[in-house]
């Protein structure tokens, strides 16, 4: 049906490629924040220690750009967190695009909602 309507195949070809790039996003996330995570344990091994006291992690945003500023180990590894936890936010993200690129508004509107839940929880979840 898709041979008759051009419209059609152009948007089963960018859906296509939008899909591509979904599991390319969710590989390269787990990747990166693999490797971040390895290279603060790494840190952690050879510094003995997280760099917060009591062998303690950050659990705020500043605290974890201050402590990167000095590559305390433990926000090496919260920075690694931090990418993973954002992977799938960024997944939710492009698919609010490939939903309106096909036009599926109501797809749209609940995808929104569930990133603006995310974010609130993003954002709620450290207190």
């Amino acid at each position: 049906m898709s041979e008759n309507n051009p419209e059609l195949e152009k948007i089963s070809k960018e859906m296509a490629q939008v899909e591509i790039m979904i599991g390319q996003i969710l590989r390269i996330g787990v990747i990166v924040s693999a490797v971040i995570m390895l290279v603060g344990f790494i840190t952690y091994g050879v510094q003995g220690t997280t760099g917060f006291a009591h062998n303690g992690f950050p659990t705020t945003i500043t605290a974890i750009i201050t402590g990167l500023g000095t590559f305390k180990a433990g926000s090496v590894m919260m920075l690694g967190l931090f990418c993973l936890i954002l992977t799938p936010v960024l997944r939710v993200i492009v698919s609010i695009y490939a939903f309106y690129v096909e036009k599926d508004h109501l797809y749209v509107w609940i995808t929104t909602a569930v990133l603006v839940i995310l974010l609130i929880a993003l954002f709620i979840g450290h207190s």
